[in-house]
C-alpha cells in the first residue's frame, strides 16, 4: 500500500476543530511485520486507531497520511498549510537521513512538528544515528515504539490548550 489514510470528522462541528496531521515516511506500512526487534509488533492500522481515538475524545480533527514516496509526502506538507493543520507529528523513517527535501517542505510551510521514532535512532547503526529534522522539532521521541506516537500527540493536545 503506497498511501494510507485515515481521518477523524464529525459534520460542521469539525470545521470548528483544530488539525492535527501525522505523518509516516516510507515503509512504515509493513509495520507488524517488518523487523520486529527494532520496530514491534504493532501495524500502522493499531497506531492510527489508538490516535484517532484519542483525538476523538479531545475533540480535535486528525488525519494520518503514509507514503512510500517522497513527493506525495512533500504534497501532503504543502497541502497542511492551506488546509490550517497546527501541528504536524513526524516519523520520516528512511528519510530521516537522507531527505533535505522533506525538511525544506516542513521549513516552507512552518507547521510545528514533533519528530517520532519507533526505535532509539541513537542507538542503531552510525548512517541512522543523524537526523536531517531534530533541530526544526519542537520535540523528539525516539525508542519508545507505538507509544511514542501517543506521547506526542498528548505533547501537541497540551499545547492546542495553552495556545
Amino acid at each position: 500500500m503506497a498511501k494510507q489514510k485515515t481521518t477523524t470528522k464529525t459534520g460542521a462541528k469539525a470545521a470548528l476543530r483544530p488539525r492535527l496531521l501525522v505523518l509516516n515516511g516510507p515503509n512504515l506500512n509493513l509495520l507488524g511485520s517488518r523487523e520486529p526487534e527494532h520496530y514491534g509488533s504493532v501495524t500502522l492500522e493499531d497506531i492510527n486507531l489508538a490516535l484517532a481515538l484519542r483525538a476523538e475524545t479531545a475533540e480535535v480533527d486528525l488525519e494520518s497520511f503514509q507514503s512510500n514516496h517522497e513527493g506525495a509526502l512533500i504534497e501532503r506538507i504543502h497541502a497542511a498549510r492551506v488546509q490550517g493543520v497546527r501541528y504536524i507529528i513526524l516519523n520520516p523513517a528512511a528519510w530521516t537521513h537522507t531527505s533535505v527535501a522533506v525538511r525544506d517542505a516542513l521549513a516552507a510551510v512552518g507547521i510545528p512538528f514533533v519528530e517520532v521514532h519507533l526505535s532509539n535512532i541513537h542507538a542503531r547503526e552510525p548512517f541512522r544515528q543523524h537526523s536531517y529534522f531534530s533541530d526544526r522539532a519542537i520535540g523528539v521521541i525516539s525508542g519508545l515504539g507505538h507509544q511514542g506516537y501517543l506521547l506526542a500527540l498528548e505533547y501537541l493536545l497540551n499545547k492546542l490548550n495553552t495556545d
